[in-house]
């Protein structure tokens, strides 16, 4: 192997060195917006099943009223 070839070598690799650290540098930008929309999702879950919980209890005091009102009607 000459030094010509040697050279030729060298700077391959260290093109694939580049291109492999450009790689690593997206997976983890991608890894850590991944990341950021999960912890997003979750704030956004907790938010609306806090107020699922709400209108659930809602829901049941207007039951609940409307079921004391049709007791108050006379039958027919």
């Amino acid at each position: 192997m000459t030094a010509v070839d040697r050279g030729s070598n060298i700077r391959q690799m260290e093109a694939e060195i580049t291109q492999l650290q450009n790689q690593l540098e997206q997976l983890v930008a991608l890894y850590e917006s991944g990341k950021a929309e999960a912890r997003q999702l979750r704030a956004r879950v907790s938010t609306l099943e806090a107020e699922n919980r709400q209108l659930v209890g809602k829901v049941r005091l207007a039951s609940e009223k409307l079921e004391s009102l049709l007791q108050k009607l006379p039958e027919a």
